[in-house]
């Protein structure tokens, strides 16, 4: 009985050791460390080349181009996710009330319903603001160095709410994203000196 009551004492002091250390987290890349991932050189000086090809590598992906400037070789474009999960919670607790005032501010016309005066209508208007989308934008700067071109890409990661107003914006520092769409754009530099 006795080894029992000092097993589980020790358990007890383990688990709480355990249970009290602070999580680890890890710290944020220095300015030069996020462009050095971000960055890539290729060998080659055909400006216009390298911007098709991350053109085509990001429609690929999805991503819808929203400006090109070839002269400057810069390139921005953007994707949105539809996080449905979010969109089914959203939905599942409105009635049918609510949305023919939706539809009805839509068009313009004037609601009846003082918004947000009881604390259900509050609740009801927290839930709406949920999670909806998620859009990703980039910017990608194409660059000359003699005989080598310089890529740029920075990529931003918005969490939208159903009304399309940003909840979260954070800038993506992982390396090893980066590493994974230069590598597609490397493939498409070689399909694009292929003539595809």
């Amino acid at each position: 009985m006795r080894n029992l009551l000092m097993a589980s004492i020790a358990l007890t002091f383990v688990g709480c050791t355990f249970v009290s250390r602070p999580p680890v987290t890890r710290p944020q890349p220095t300015q030069l460390q996020t462009r050095e991932f971000q960055t890539r050189e290729y060998d080659t000086n055909d400006v216009k080349l390298v911007l098709k090809a991350v053109l085509n590598v990001l429609q690929d992906d999805g991503f819808v181009v929203k400006n090109a400037v070839p002269d400057l070789g810069l390139l921005t474009a953007a994707k949105e996710v539809n996080l449905s999960g979010a969109q089914q919670q959203t939905t599942a607790n409105r009635s049918d009330d609510y949305w023919m005032e939706v539809i009805m501010l839509a068009l313009g016309g004037n609601s009846n319903r003082n918004r947000a005066t009881t604390p259900r209508d509050r609740d009801r208007e927290r839930e709406i603001r949920t999670a909806a989308f998620k859009s990703v934008e980039v910017s990608v700067n194409v660059s000359e160095l003699g005989k080598r071109c310089k890529v740029r890409a920075n990529f931003q990661a918005k969490i939208l709410d159903n009304k399309g107003d940003p909840m979260s914006v954070q800038a993506v520092n992982d390396p090893k994203f980066y590493q994974d769409f230069f590598v597609k754009v490397d493939k498409g530099i070689f399909l694009q000196k292929q003539g595809f």
